[in-house]
């Protein structure tokens, strides 16, 4: 028996009727215009049916710990890097509070501090500071909706 553990992402289904998956089709009407220099043509580095929310619970679990550590064992359990990196800055000036996943959840932002710990941007965040920006949709902070309601901008 080994002691392999889960990855930290899971699949979706793509298959759906109504699963849209962003940008499609939009080339197609543009390709046959003279100024078009092919800018994403054929984007074939677009993956789809992949949720990392196990990714992103790991890390949130994981803050005050060695990064190091943190790192080795994620990057073990997934099929690329890139998705750490969407919630762990990587420089100073990419730190944010929050990161926006998807069209509704949001994620406490993190960064690696001098001592090599991993770290909440904002420690003092809240899912209560949190505000929707639509009625239509269940916002999410760190997998947890948001407490306020959504309240239209005075014209």
């Amino acid at each position: 028996m080994t002691d392999r553990k889960k990855p930290l992402y899971r699949s979706v289904n793509t298959r759906t009727h109504g699963v849209r998956h962003g940008a499609g089709g939009e080339y197609r009407w543009s390709r046959r215009r003279e100024d078009r220099v092919h800018d994403g043509a054929m984007r074939g580095g677009q993956r789809h049916g992949l949720d990392y929310t196990p990714l992103f619970r790991f890390l949130l679990s994981r803050v005050g710990e060695d990064w190091d550590t943190v790192f080795a064992e994620a990057a073990a359990r997934l099929d690329r890097h890139e998705p750490v990196f969407w919630m762990v800055a990587r420089s100073e000036a990419e730190e944010k509070p929050f990161v926006r996943i998807g069209e509704s959840s949001y994620y406490s932002g993190l960064f690696v501090d001098e001592d090599n710990r991993l770290r909440l941007v904002d420690p003092d965040l809240r899912v209560e500071h949190m505000e929707p920006g639509c009625a239509c949709c269940t916002h999410t902070f760190n997998g947890i909706p948001f407490t306020r309601k959504y309240s239209p901008p005075a014209d």
